[in-house]
């Protein structure tokens, strides 16, 4: 008798994994003329999340169009997030996608709160607006 195991993906099945979450999400913001929009590795840094996706826009109102891009993204593929703060006052909106955090500012609250430096060497993964993303 011969078996033979299949290959087992950590997403359910048409469900991104949380890095082609991040990577969708990051591209949403980029779409958006966000700014900086970087894709952070924090699993070996802390069980709240596997990435985190930091981005700023210029002013509150297209932080909120880079949020609502973000969540529309993610809806296309039957996605929501668990909750949403900070949308009102339009500095820090969070989405929280459980292994997945994005966090979009306005450039003051980044550069005061600066997540980058606070999670050091977390693996960043950038890039240009024009370079086509990878899934």
């Amino acid at each position: 008798m011969i078996c033979t195991l299949s290959k087992v993906t950590p997403a359910r099945a048409g469900r991104p994994t949380p890095l082609q979450l991040a990577r969708l999400l990051r591209g949403a913001a980029v779409d958006k003329k966000a700014w900086d929009a970087v894709v952070m590795d924090v699993r070996d840094k802390t069980s709240v999340a596997d990435y985190f996706v930091v981005c700023e826009g210029e002013t509150d109102r297209q932080v909120r169009a880079i949020a609502d891009a973000m969540v529309d993204a993610a809806k296309d593929r039957q996605l929501r997030p668990l909750a949403v703060d900070g949308y009102d006052d339009a500095t820090w909106i969070l989405l929280d996608f459980d292994s997945v955090l994005a966090h979009v500012f306005l450039p003051g609250e980044r550069s005061y709160y600066d997540l980058e430096s606070l999670w050091g060497r977390a693996d960043k993964r950038r890039r240009r607006s024009g370079a086509p993303a990878k899934s």
